[in-house]
């Protein structure tokens, strides 16, 4: 009987301990396991904030791409592409016209000073032939106007002043070829930008009136789009504004010159005309 007893306590001390190591086993795992999870989970945040992160420098970044041009076209799309096309070609139309009148001009500059020498010193030695021959390899208007000087040399004094003054009034209106031209576009691109803005407001009050409701939000947005004509308008008067200053500055610097030169030009045609 006390070996029954005996082996009974043997076994049942044997299935708590068995018991009790299972459990701290499980406990264990358990343990482990929360552990794992919790440096498991900031690492899954931080990626996250990564994550977002790059997203982020990638949206600057394709906003930063997307700056000058286009917004220049959403703008343009917004400001209403029948009103701002006849903008564009205004400016097209006038950068053009400037650009010819650039060339022309500069082309059109002459050293009159070594010009007036030349003609001296073929006048000098009587020899009318090589001075025109001379205004014709020289090109600009100072030349030209020379050239029919000489043309004339053999006759009086007055003709050969008025053949001079005639072609210089010649000369200087295709100075001033185009430039008219210019200044229509100057003109004519704010009044479309005006126009445009006119009948985006009326636009605007119309979408209000259908709303039943001065909205800010229906206002505001109306009165941009109306707005962004005018803008443009503006940009474009002010650019060909800026390029038409210099070439009438130009023009006119050209005109002095040619008229001083053509005064030295008669003081030697007066000095060695028998």
């Amino acid at each position: 009987m006390k070996k029954l007893f005996a082996l009974l306590a043997i076994a049942s001390f044997i299935t708590f301990g068995s018991s009790n190591v299972a459990y701290a086993q499980e406990e264990q795992a358990k343990a482990n396991t929360t552990d794992t999870e919790a440096a498991v989970k900031p690492n899954a945040e931080n990626e996250a904030v990564a994550a977002e992160s790059v997203a982020a420098e990638v949206e600057e970044e394709t906003a930063a791409e997307k700056s000058f041009n286009q917004v220049l076209k959403d703008k343009f799309i917004e400001g209403g592409v029948p009103w701002m096309t006849p903008i564009l070609l205004a400016l097209i139309l006038g950068l053009g016209l400037v650009i010819e009148r650039i060339i022309y001009l500069n082309l059109s500059t002459t050293n009159t000073t070594k010009l007036l020498n030349g003609i001296e010193e073929t006048l000098k030695k009587g020899d009318v032939e090589a001075a025109k021959t001379l205004c014709r390899n020289t090109r600009g208007p100072v030349a030209s106007v020379f050239y029919q000087g000489l043309d004339r040399y053999d006759q009086s004094l007055d003709e050969i002043e008025k053949a001079v003054v005639s072609y210089g009034g010649v000369q200087t209106a295709r100075l001033e070829t185009n430039m008219s031209w210019i200044g229509f576009c100057i003109s004519v691109a704010p009044s479309l930008g005006f126009l445009g803005t006119v009948v985006g407001m009326v636009q605007a009050f119309d979408d209000i009136e259908k709303a039943g409701d001065i909205s800010p939000t229906i206002v505001a947005g109306g009165m941009k789009v109306a707005l962004i004509t005018t803008v443009f308008g503006l940009i474009v008067a002010l650019l060909l504004q800026v390029f038409y200053s210099y070439l009438v500055s130009k023009i006119d610097s050209l005109t002095n010159t040619m008229e001083d030169a053509t005064i030295n030009y008669m003081d030697i045609v007066v000095k060695y005309k028998q």
